[in-house]
C-alpha cells in the first residue's frame, strides 16, 4: 500500500492543485500543498507564476517579480504562507522583506527625471544599488505556526496544543489520546481546540463537542444542565479544557464532562512560545535526501484546519 505524507506549498513546486510526488521510497507519495491553498492568492497569478518558472527556475524572490510579472502584493501573500522557503530557502520575514523593496509602478516623485534620463542616454545602463543583507530576528516556533494557519489554514510543523504541552503536565491536563485510551469510569482532565459544537435535535439538549491536541481527538458529552451553567464558555472558547468521567460502550468513548475551563488565552499565548522543533524538510524532496520516518506519526493524528 502507498502511504502518502504531505509537503508545503512551494514557489518552485507547487501547481494550483495540491498534487502527488514520488519520494525517494518506492513505497511512499508526498502530498505538495497546491497554491490554491494560500489564502487570497488569485488563479491568474499562480498561472503565470507555474508558467514562468517552466521556463528557467526560479532564482530567488527578485527574479520571481522580474519575470513572472505578478504584483507584489501577490508574492507577499505567498510569502505570509512561507511558500519561498522550500526552494529559495526564504523565511517568511527575509520574504516580505524582500518585497518591501519591489514597486510595481515606478515611484512619482522619480518618473519625471527618469523619463529624461532615458531620452538622453537611451543605451547608458543605470546599475541598481545593491542593499546589504539584513540579518532579521527568526520568528518563534509558535509564531511560524499561527502564520500557517492564519495564511493556509494548516500547519506542517506542529500543532498548536504541542507548545503548551509542559504547562498541561504541570497542571495534569493529560493528552487527548490517554482520555480515550482510559479504562470505563475514570475521572481526568484533558484538553484541546474546539473542532466541532453539535446539538441534535434528537438529542433532548444534549451537545457534543469534538476538541483535538497534538495526539489526537476526544469527543464530550454535554449534559444540558451544565450546557445552561458554562453556557458562555461551551459557545465561545477556541480551546477548552474538560473535566469529566470516561464512558465505554464497546468501541465507543466519550469523556462526560462536569467542568469545562475556558483556555482560549492559552491559545492566544501561542505565538509567544517557542519549540526545539527544526524546521522541517519539505518531505516531497525526499528523493534528493534520502528521506526517513517522520517523527509525529507516532503522535497519533495529524493536525487539521482550526
Amino acid at each position: 500500500m502507498l502511504k502518502a505524507r504531505t509537503s508545503a506549498a512551494c514557489i518552485k513546486a507547487s501547481r494550483w492543485d495540491c498534487t502527488l510526488e514520488q519520494t525517494a521510497r518506492e513505497d511512499r507519495l508526498a502530498v505538495r500543498l497546491g497554491l490554491r491553498m494560500v489564502k487570497g492568492l488569485s488563479n491568474a497569478d499562480a498561472a503565470k507564476l507555474i508558467a514562468t518558472r517552466g521556463e528557467r527556475p526560479f532564482a530567488s524572490v527578485d527574479d520571481v517579480w522580474r519575470r513572472a510579472g505578478v504584483p507584489a502584493a501577490a508574492l507577499a501573500q505567498i510569502a505570509e504562507a512561507d511558500g519561498f522557503r522550500p526552494s529559495l530557502k526564504q523565511s517568511r520575514r527575509e520574504a516580505l522583506w524582500a518585497l518591501k523593496g519591489l514597486h510595481d509602478e515606478p515611484l512619482a516623485l522619480f518618473a519625471a527625471a527618469a523619463a529624461r534620463d532615458a531620452e538622453k542616454a537611451e543605451e547608458t545602463v543605470i546599475t541598481e544599488q545593491v542593499e546589504p543583507e539584513m540579518a532579521l530576528r527568526p520568528m518563534t516556533g509558535g509564531r511560524e505556526v499561527v502564520e500557517d494557519y492564519v495564511h493556509i489554514g494548516l500547519s506542517l510543523r506542529a500543532h498548536p496544543v504541542s507548545f503548551l504541552r509542559d504547562e498541561f503536565h504541570r497542571r495534569k491536563i493529560v493528552p487527548c489520546v490517554d482520555a480515550m485510551q482510559a479504562n470505563d469510569g475514570k475521572w481526568l482532565e484533558a484538553a484541546g481546540i474546539v473542532l466541532v459544537r453539535q446539538k441534535p435535535g434528537s438529542a433532548k439538549g444534549v451537545m457534543f463537542i469534538t476538541i483535538e491536541d497534538e495526539t489526537g481527538v476526544a469527543n464530550l458529552v454535554i449534559w444540558p444542565n451544565l450546557y445552561e451553567k458554562q453556557r458562555r464558555v461551551i459557545l465561545s472558547a477556541g480551546m477548552m479544557a474538560v473535566y469529566g468521567r470516561v464512558q465505554r460502550e464497546g468501541e465507543v468513548v466519550h469523556l462526560i464532562a462536569h467542568r469545562l475551563t475556558d483556555l482560549s488565552s492559552e491559545l492566544a499565548s501561542v505565538g509567544d512560545r517557542d519549540a526545539s522543533f527544526p524546521v522541517q524538510r519539505e518531505r516531497g524532496d525526499e528523493a534528493k535526501s534520502g528521506g526517513g520516518p517522520d517523527a509525529r506519526e507516532t503522535l497519533g493524528r495529524k493536525s487539521r484546519e482550526i
